[in-house]
């Protein structure tokens, strides 16, 4: 039986079985406005809220509905956190690091260039104090956050050109949010923020030279190789990019216990599911991106130095002027050596061997 069909005869049926009849009885309706900064062509992230918002009305037996909009129905792509404050929405689906202009300590829930992995950052979100963190630093936003899904490393993006060093990277014009953003841009790079729909007509016009995304599977529905036929990896600026449900605090804590239990439940699933989602997907896309003509790139060791001086210079200078920042940094950066330091024995090691040692034999 497909995951999620298997999750919903069984989460499903038994939280009917056990909670519905309760629910009816005494808990009000409840509807909620989603607004999500990712377009509905990128069924994977988009379907992310989706997730959280079919589930919350199967476990509430339809009493608490959260209808999902995409960007511009409601508010823009990146108007997300204004809209959340100012009470246009009650929840939403995002991206933190869209929000550095904000504070750079917007960063840290999605992710640091040169980061940590899918399950390393969860791990400090989940165990390691970093929802704490975030929540804490979220508070004079009068928002609530919960992890809202992953996409686990990312690749390098798409260039109409070859960058083999750093000097080719000077003046190119390139779609990169966040502090990677900032990073490329002590590299040379005239760094873009733009929403997923707007990139590809943006490469074609040539107001872009350059754009990254997500990885195989996304990049490919948007067409980047199109117009844009060199693929570099890794993306060394997304270890892992952990995506956010914001919610209004006020919204939150007028919400009944069952379905502040409902909303992290829900959340916590679409969390994972996205991850399994893209694993499952992006192997299959690579191979038509290959097959279609996308010339594949490593990044050299001379800019993935660079570009790695240049992150850590980055936050130091950050975390000397900005208590926001540095709080977060220093729980970030010790729980991140640690990992490390556990990773690169075991799982390291046996990765590296297998790739290097593959089995040839016939399946």
């Amino acid at each position: 039986m497909h995951k999620r069909r298997f999750l919903q005869a069984g989460l499903g049926a038994g939280a009917a079985a056990v909670s519905l009849p309760t629910l009816a009885q005494t808990s009000p309706s409840v509807r909620w406005r989603l607004a999500s900064s990712f377009p509905k062509s990128l069924d994977t992230i988009y379907g992310g809220a989706e997730v959280l918002s079919k589930r919350i009305a199967q476990i509430t037996g339809g009493r608490f509905q959260i209808s999902v909009h995409a960007p511009g129905e409601i508010v823009p792509a990146f108007g997300v956190v204004d809209a959340l404050q100012q009470g246009t929405v009650e929840c939403a689906h995002t991206a933190s690091y869209y929000f550095v202009g904000k504070n750079k300590a917007f960063g840290f829930e999605t992710t640091l260039p040169f980061g940590m992995t899918q399950r390393q950052q969860n791990a400090w979100i989940s165990y390691g104090g970093g929802a704490a963190l975030v929540r804490d630093f979220l508070r004079d936003f009068n928002i609530v956050s919960f992890a809202g899904g992953n996409t686990g490393v990312q690749m390098g993006g798409w260039f109409k050109r070859e960058v083999r060093t750093v000097a080719d990277l000077k003046g190119l014009k390139m779609r990169i949010p966040g502090i990677g953003g900032e990073v490329m841009a002590r590299l040379g790079v005239v760094p873009q923020n733009l929403p997923g729909g707007e990139i590809y007509q943006a490469l074609e016009k040539g107001t872009i030279d350059a754009a990254e995304f997500v990885g195989p599977y996304d990049d490919e529905k948007l067409g980047f190789y199109k117009v844009a036929p060199n693929y570099y990896y890794p993306g060394w600026w997304e270890s892992n990019s952990m995506y956010s449900f914001y919610i209004n605090t006020k919204a939150w804590d007028a919400l009944p216990a069952e379905y502040k239990a409902a909303f992290e439940a829900a959340a916590a699933e679409a969390n994972i599911d996205m991850m399994s989602e893209y694993d499952f997907k992006n192997p299959a896309a690579l191979r038509r991106l290959v097959g279609a003509g996308v010339k594949l790139h490593a990044y050299s060791t001379e800019l993935m130095r660079a570009a790695q001086e240049a992150a850590f210079d980055l936050y130091a200078e950050e975390s000397d002027k900005n208590p926001a920042f540095k709080k977060m940094y220093e729980s970030w950066s010790k729980f991140r050596t640690e990992q490390q330091l556990w990773h690169r024995f075991a799982e390291h090691t046996l990765a590296n061997f297998m790739y290097a040692n593959p089995v040839r034999r016939p399946a």
